[in-house]
C-alpha cells in the first residue's frame, strides 16, 4: 500500500458504486472537484472495474493521488470496513472490498455508506458549510440518512446510524423491504412514488386531465418534471410526498434540535414544489422553539456529493 505522504498538492479520489454506473470525482485537500470519470457498472468484478477507473484518473491527474474513498449502497461497519448489509449489491457482502482494492489500487482505502459520503461532501463543500450539527436526507431509490454532530460523521454504536427512510409513518401501510409495515420508504421513496401515482390515477377521476396517465411506464423523475409544467395532479403527488417527508423530518427536529437539514437526491429534483410541503408540514409537527433553531434546505453538490465526501473521509483517515 502507497506510504506516501499527503501534502497541500496531495488529491483524494471518491467513488460513488451505484446504478448502472460508477461516479468517480478527483477532490483537493479543501472538497473542491479538479476532474471527474464515469464508468459503465456491471454486477461482475467490481474491484476490477474501481482499480480501471481508479488508474485513468490517476494517469490524468497533475498532482499525487494519495487515497481512495468508495461510497457503497449498505451498511458498512467502520471498525472492520466490511459491507454487512446491501439489498442493491449482495456481492459486496462476501467480498473484502477494502483489501482487495488495497492490494489492486497500492491506496489507503475508506469503506463508506452512500448516505454517510453524501452527507459529508455536502457539509464540505455544499449545503451544509458553515454547520456544526448536520442532518443530510437523501431521497431517492432508497431514503437514506446521515448525521453530523460537532463536524463529525455520528455513525452509532455498530456503524449503522441515519436509517432515516425507516422511521414509521403509516402504521397501517404496506411491507417495507426492511420487513417492517408503513416506513418512510414505502411512501416516498421514488418508486413508491411512482407506486402512489398509479394507484392514484386508477381510483381518481380528477387524474384523467393528468399527461401521466398517457404513459404507463412513467418515473418519479416525470412526476416532477411535470409538477414544475404546472400539471396539478402531478403537483398533488408532489405536495403529498412533500408532507410525508415533512412529518418525519419533524421526528428528527424535535429528537436532536438540529441546525440545518439538507435534503437530496433525485426526489428533490422537484424543487420548491416539494421543499415548501416538507417545510410546511415539519413546522406544524415540530415543537416550535426546536423548528425555529432549524435551516431546511435543498443539497447542491447533486451527483458530485457522495464522490466528494468519499474522498474527504479518506482524506481525514489519512490525518489520523
Amino acid at each position: 500500500m502507497s506510504t506516501q505522504t499527503p501534502d497541500s498538492s496531495s488529491n483524494y479520489l471518491g467513488i460513488n458504486v451505484s446504478g448502472a454506473s460508477l461516479l468517480a470525482a478527483l477532490v483537493s485537500p479543501e472538497g473542491q472537484v479538479v476532474a471527474r470519470g464515469e464508468a459503465a457498472f456491471s454486477n461482475g468484478d467490481l474491484p476490477a472495474q474501481i482499480t480501471s477507473l481508479v488508474a485513468e484518473l490517476r494517469a490524468d491527474a497533475a498532482s499525487p493521488v494519495v487515497a481512495l474513498g468508495i461510497g457503497v449502497p449498505g451498511l458498512v461497519n467502520p471498525e472492520t470496513g466490511r459491507v454487512v448489509v446491501s439489498n442493491d449489491l449482495p456481492s459486496v457482502v462476501r467480498a473484502d472490498l477494502q483489501t482487495e482494492l488495497a492490494r489492486t489500487t497500492n491506496l489507503p482505502i475508506t469503506l463508506v455508506n452512500d448516505a454517510n459520503a453524501a452527507a459529508y461532501g455536502e457539509y464540505i463543500a455544499g449545503a451544509g458549510r458553515g454547520s456544526r450539527n448536520m442532518f443530510y436526507v437523501t431521497l431517492g431509490t432508497g431514503i437514506g440518512g446521515a448525521l453530523i454532530m460537532d463536524g463529525k460523521l455520528w455513525y452509532g454504536d455498530s456503524g449503522f446510524a441515519g436509517e432515516f427512510g425507516h422511521i414509521t409513518i403509516d402504521r397501517e401501510g404496506i411491507e417495507c423491504t426492511c420487513g417492517n409495515t408503513g416506513c418512510l420508504e414505502t411512501v416516498a421513496s421514488a418508486p413508491n412514488i411512482v407506486r402512489r401515482t398509479h394507484e392514484r390515477l386508477i381510483r381518481d377521476s380528477t387524474s384523467s386531465l393528468t399527461r401521466l396517465g398517457l404513459n404507463k411506464n412513467f418515473t418519479a423523475a416525470d412526476i416532477a418534471h411535470a409538477a414544475n409544467e404546472g400539471d396539478d395532479f402531478a403537483m398533488l403527488m408532489i405536495e403529498r410526498t412533500g408532507r410525508y417527508i415533512g412529518t418525519a423530518i419533524a421526528a428528527v427536529i424535535n429528537l436532536l434540535n438540529i441546525q440545518r437539514i439538507v435534503l437530496g437526491g433525485g426526489v428533490m429534483d422537484a424543487g420548491k414544489l416539494i421543499l415548501d410541503p416538507i417545510i410546511r408540514e415539519a413546522g406544524r409537527r415540530s415543537f416550535q422553539p426546536c423548528f425555529e433553531a432549524t435551516q431546511i434546505v435543498a443539497a447542491t453538490l447533486g451527483p458530485d456529493a457522495v464522490p466528494t465526501g468519499a474522498a474527504m473521509l479518506a482524506r481525514d483517515a489519512m490525518r489520523t
